[in-house]
C-alpha cells in the first residue's frame, strides 16, 4: 500500500488523469515526445521573462533625439513605426525612468543585468545539487512559479511609483536564483529520458526553446510596452507561471517513475519496454506491482555525485571556462542588442524602441539554425570539440562584419545579424544541451545520471558568470563608444576557442589513429564498438531520416530489398541515359541532308 502511494506522489497529476481516462499508458515513444514538448516550453517560458529587461532599457533611459523622424519600413506590421514615446510624452517627459534616467543610468542598467547574472550563476551550482537530490519536477515548479512572481515584481515597480533603486536590485536579484533552477533540471529530465546517440542533433533542435524565447518575450515586451513599461514584465512573468502549473501537471523527471525502466543505467534497456505499444496501467496484480516496485527502488537509489567530484570528469574544467566566454558574447547581444539597434543610425535613420525590440529578435532565429547545425556537424563528425571551438573562431568576422556593415541599411544589418547570431549562438547551445549531457553520463560515472543536473550545472554556473560579466562590462565600455564593445566581443571569442585547444587535438589524434588503423586493415575493440553505435550515422540520409520518423530500424531482410531495388533503378537510369543517341541518328541524319540539300 506505501508503495502505491508512493508511485502515486511520483507520477505527475495530469499523465494519471489520462491514464485512467484511456485505460492504459502511453508508450515509451509517446512519453518521451511529451517531456520533449513540456520541457521546450518550460524554458522558452524562463528566456521570455528574462526578456523584458532588454527591452524596456531605452524607456527607462531614453535618447530623445535619437527617437524622432522614425519612418516605418515596409517589412509588415511587426516592424513598425509605433513609436513608444509619441503617445506616453505626458507619461515619461522624455525624461525616462527615474533612477535610471541620469547620467550614470546606463551603468545603472547594466548592474540591474550582472545582478541577476551574478545570483543566476551562483545559484546554478546549489541548484544542480538539488535538482540531483530533489523531485525535479517538484523543484523546476517551484522555481518557475517563484520566477514569475519577482518578474512580476521588478514591473509593479511602475504601477506603485517606486523610484528606488534598490527595490529593482533585489528583485533582479531573487528572480536571478529562481531562474537557475530552469537549466540543470530540463537537461536532466532530457539526459534521463535519451541516450546519446544522435544527442547533438536532437537537443540542437530542441535547444532552439532558448531563441524561441527570446524571440517569445521580445514580443510580448515590446507588444504591451506602449501600455507602461510594468505591462513589459508582468506578461512574461505570467507566462513562465502558467508554464510552471504545466510542468507540475505532466512532466515525468525519470522514466522508473511511471513504469519503464531506467535509460541510463547499466543493467537496464530501452529493448526492454515496447516503444512503440501502448501498456496497460499497472494498478493490480503483484508481479506488475513487483515490476514497478523494483524499478522505483532503483531510481531512488541513486547516489548524488558531489561538485568537486563532478569536476574531476575529463572534459568539465574546459568546456566550462570555454562556456564563460561564449556566454560572455552572446548574453551581451541578448541584454544589449535592442538598445544598440535603437542608439545606432542605420540606414541614415534612428528606429523606435519597440522596432529596435522586434528586429532583435532575428538576432535568435540565426541562434536557431546555428544551434541544430552544430548539433548535427558534432554528431556527423563525433567532434563536439571541434565543432564548438571552429564555430567561436568564425564567429570573430561575423561580428567584425556586423559592426562595420550593419549601419548601411537594414536588410544588410537583418543579414549580418542573423549570421553572427548563427555562429555566436551555436556552440553556446551545443555546450549547454549535448555537451553537458554526455559528460553527465560519462562512463567514469558507471552510468550514474545523477550527475546529470551537478554536471550540467557546473558547464552552465560557470559560462552564467560570464554572461553576468559581460553586460556589465559593456555597460561601463559602451560610454567609450560602441566599437571598444565589439573588441571586447571579439576577443571573448578568440579565448572562447583557444580554451578548446586541448579537446580538438584530442579528437584529431583520435580520428587520426583511427584512420590510420583503419588503412592497415586493424580494428580495436573499441573501434568496433564505436563504428557500431554510429551505424545510424553512417546512413544515406534517406534511410536516416526515415529511422528518425519510425524511431525504429528496418529488418536486414528489408536494407537488402531496398538496395536491390535502389540498385536496379539506378543501372536502369544508367541504361536509359545512353537510348537517346540510337533514336535521334535518323533524324540527325535526315535534317543535315535537308540542309545540304
Amino acid at each position: 500500500m506505501a508503495n502505491n502511494l508512493d508511485a502515486m506522489r511520483k507520477i505527475p497529476p495530469g499523465i494519471w488523469l489520462i491514464r485512467k481516462i484511456r485505460g492504459k499508458d502511453w508508450s515509451l515513444k509517446t512519453h518521451r515526445y511529451m517531456v520533449l514538448l513540456v520541457t521546450f516550453i518550460a524554458y522558452a517560458s524562463y528566456h521570455a521573462s528574462r526578456k523584458p529587461s532588454s527591452i524596456v532599457k531605452s524607456a527607462l533611459d531614453p535618447e530623445p533625439n535619437k527617437t524622432k523622424n522614425v519612418y516605418p519600413w515596409p517589412i509588415g506590421s511587426v516592424f513598425v513605426k509605433d513609436e513608444f514615446f509619441d503617445g506616453n510624452k505626458d507619461m515619461f517627459g522624455y525624461k525616462g525612468w527615474e533612477p535610471f534616467n541620469g547620467k550614470d543610468g546606463t551603468k545603472k542598467l547594466g548592474l540591474i543585468d550582472v545582478a541577476f547574472l551574478a545570483c543566476y550563476s551562483l545559484g546554478m551550482f546549489g541548484a544542480g545539487h538539488l535538482g540531483d537530490t530533489l523531485d525535479l519536477r517538484l523543484f523546476l515548479t517551484s522555481g518557475m512559479i517563484g520566477s514569475g512572481i519577482f518578474v512580476g515584481l521588478f514591473g509593479m515597480g511602475y504601477f506603485w511609483n517606486i523610484h528606488v533603486f534598490g527595490f529593482y536590485l533585489v528583485m533582479q536579484m531573487v528572480a536571478g536564483l529562481f531562474q537557475a533552477t530552469g537549466w540543470p533540471s530540463v537537461v536532466a529530465v532530457i539526459g534521463n529520458w535519451f541516450g546519446k546517440r544522435k544527442r547533438g542533433l536532437i537537443m540542437g533542435i530542441w535547444n532552439a526553446h532558448t531563441s524561441v524565447g527570446n524571440i517569445t518575450g521580445s514580443l510580448i515586451a515590446a507588444s504591451v510596452l506602449e501600455h507602461g513599461w510594468g505591462w513589459s514584465f508582468i506578461a512574461p512573468g505570467t507566462l513562465i507561471a502558467i508554464a510552471g502549473i504545466l510542468v507540475f501537471l505532466f512532466l515525468a523527471a525519470y522514466p522508473e517513475d511511471i513504469g519503464f525502466p531506467c535509460l541510463n543505467g547499466p543493467a537496464a534497456r530501452v529493448e526492454a519496454v515496447p516503444r512503440d505499444v501502448e501498456a496497460p496501467t499497472q494498478n493490480e496484480g503483484t508481479v506488475e506491482e513487483g515490476k514497478s516496485t523494483a524499478i522505483r527502488d532503483r531510481s531512488g537509489a541513486r547516489r548524488s555525485v558531489g561538485l568537486l567530484e563532478a569536476c574531476l570528469i575529463p572534459g568539465v574544467i574546459p568546456f566550462a571556462f570555454c562556456l564563460f566566454f561564449s556566454k560572455l558574447v552572446a548574453y551581451t547581444f541578448l541584454y544589449w542588442l535592442p538598445f544598440y539597434l535603437s542608439q545606432t543610425e542605420i540606414g541614415g535613420e534612428y528606429m523606435s524602441v519597440k522596432s529596435a525590440g522586434n528586429l532583435s529578435t532575428l538576432f535568435d532565429v540565426g541562434g536557431i539554425v546555428g544551434g541544430i547545425l552544430a548539433g548535427h556537424i558534432s554528431d556527423k563528425l563525433r567532434a563536439r570539440a571541434i565543432t564548438a571551438a571552429s564555430f567561436m573562431y568564425a564567429a570573430i568576422p561575423s561580428m567584425l562584419l556586423y559592426r562595420l556593415y550593419g549601419n548601411l541599411s537594414r536588410t544588410v544589418n537583418i543579414v549580418l545579424m542573423m549570421i553572427a547570431g548563427l555562429f555566436i549562438n551555436g556552440p553556446y547551445a551545443l555546450i549547454t544541451t549535448a555537451v553537458s549531457a554526455d559528460l553527465g553520463t560519462h562512463s567514469s560515472l558507471r552510468g550514474d545520471s545523477r550527475a546529470l543536473a551537478t554536471v550540467t550545472a557546473i558547464i552552465d554556473g560557470t559560462g552564467s558568470i560570464g554572461a553576468a560579466i559581460g553586460p556589465l562590462l559593456t555597460g561601463f565600455l559602451s560610454t567609450k563608444g560602441w566599437d571598444t564593445v565589439f573588441v571586447m566581443l571579439m576577443l571573448g571569442a578568440l579565448i572562447a576557442g583557444l580554451l578548446l585547444s586541448r579537446q580538438v587535438v584530442v579528437e584529431i589524434n583520435e580520428k587520426t589513429c583511427k584512420l590510420m588503423r583503419s588503412s592497415s586493415g586493424q580494428q580495436s575493440s573499441e573501434d568496433m564498438a564505436d563504428n557500431l553505435e554510429g551505424l545510424e550515422r553512417q546512413l544515406s540520409p534517406g534511410i536516416e531520416l526515415t529511422g528518425k520518423i519510425r524511431d525504429t530500424n528496418w529488418s536486414h531482410y528489408t536494407y537488402i530489398k531496398i538496395d536491390c531495388v535502389i540498385t536496379f533503378i539506378a543501372y536502369a537510369s544508367y541504361h536509359a541515359s545512353r537510348k537517346p543517341s540510337s533514336i535521334v541518328k535518323s533524324q540527325m541524319k535526315a535534317s543535315m541532308s535537308g540542309h545540304s540539300a
